[in-house]
This record gives C-alpha cells, sequence and structure tokens, in this order.
C-alpha cells in the first residue's frame, strides 16, 4: 500500500472505532493485515478478521486473520460485540448483500454493531485517476460493482436492524453507517 492508500485507510478506520466500546469483540471483513485490530491496541477484547488476499492465517496475541470470503469464512459462533466492514460492501454484489446481512445478524449479540464506511459514486473516478498517476494502489477498483450508498439501509433492514448513524466523512466523499442489531 502508498501512502495516501494508508492515510485513507486511516481516516476509515479512526471514523469507526468511535463505535467500538472498549473491551469490544470484533469481527473485521476484509481486514487486510489487521491495521483495524492494531488501532484498538489494548482496547480490543478479541479480534477476528477475515481477507480474501491472505494466503496464510495471521495470529497475534489479540487477534487472528484468516483468508477467505465472508460470510463463507467467519468465527464458529456468535455474540460479537462489532462486525466492521471498511471499504467492503461496495465490493459485495448485490446477489451475496442479504447473505452477508443475515450472517452479520446470526454473529453479533443483541445491540451488536455492523459499522460501515462506503464510498460516494464520485469516488471510483477520482481512485482511477489517482492510480493512474501511482499515488495510490486502489485495491480492487474493478470489484465496485456499481455501488450506490443510498442502497446500504436496504441491506440491513428493520425488524433485525436499525440505523443507529448515518454521517459523511472526506469532505463528503464517504459515507459511515451504523447499524444495531434489535432483536
Amino acid at each position: 500500500m502508498k501512502a495516501l492508500d494508508r492515510f485513507i485507510q486511516g481516516w476509515r478506520i479512526r471514523q469507526a472505532r468511535r463505535f467500538i466500546p472498549p473491551g469490544a469483540r470484533v469481527i473485521d471483513v476484509g481486514a487486510h493485515e489487521g491495521e483495524l485490530f492494531r488501532a484498538l491496541g489494548p482496547a480490543l477484547g478479541r479480534g477476528y478478521g477475515i481477507e480474501p488476499r491472505r494466503k496464510t492465517t495471521l495470529e497475534e496475541p489479540s487477534f487472528t486473520v484468516v483468508p477467505g470470503y465472508f460470510p463463507q469464512v467467519r468465527p464458529a459462533t456468535g455474540d460479537w460485540d462489532a462486525i466492521t466492514l471498511l471499504a467492503v460492501l461496495e465490493h459485495i454484489p448485490a446477489v451475496e448483500q442479504a447473505a452477508l446481512a443475515e450472517a452479520c445478524h446470526a454473529l453479533l449479540k443483541p445491540s451488536g454493531k455492523v459499522i460501515i464506511t462506503v464510498p460516494a459514486k464520485a469516488v471510483d473516478h477520482i481512485l482511477a485517476a489517482l492510480r493512474l498517476v501511482r499515488l495510490i494502489d486502489g485495491m480492487s477498483l474493478e470489484e465496485h460493482f456499481g455501488f450506490e450508498p443510498t442502497d446500504t439501509p436496504g441491506i440491513f433492514p428493520a425488524p433485525g436492524f436499525r440505523l443507529a448513524h448515518h454521517g459523511r466523512f472526506q469532505a463528503g466523499l464517504n459515507h459511515l453507517f451504523v447499524f444495531e442489531r434489535t432483536k
């Protein structure tokens, strides 16, 4: 990852961590090298990351990152405090989104949170230009599937979830959604 990629990633992590309580058990979908878990530091209770680009499992004292795709690869048991999808949902084809939401519901404890960042549609053009001039690696831009951020609430519907927070950051170029498991 280039410096600008890391800067953008760190900004997403800072947005998400505001909604992760100390001691939380967190599943990070698209965990890369465990950057979210490292940023949480001693505030992390336990972390389980899933990363499709990994070839081997990464084991650290407070977290594990395994290779694979969510929800096919996931922890065996539920009762997690939070599931994060930071710059991930736009990579999930529409036909797989319901299964993703169902898995999130099954893994979260009541009042657990799904924390999501997704870019605005204009970001694809900006990232493509930045990648062209080699300022970013722009991982997997070809997998954005034309995702529309306003569709996000429909993926996590009531009565299983309620939208607890929606905001924008990075000059409005990214959305932050936080859904709470209701039952």
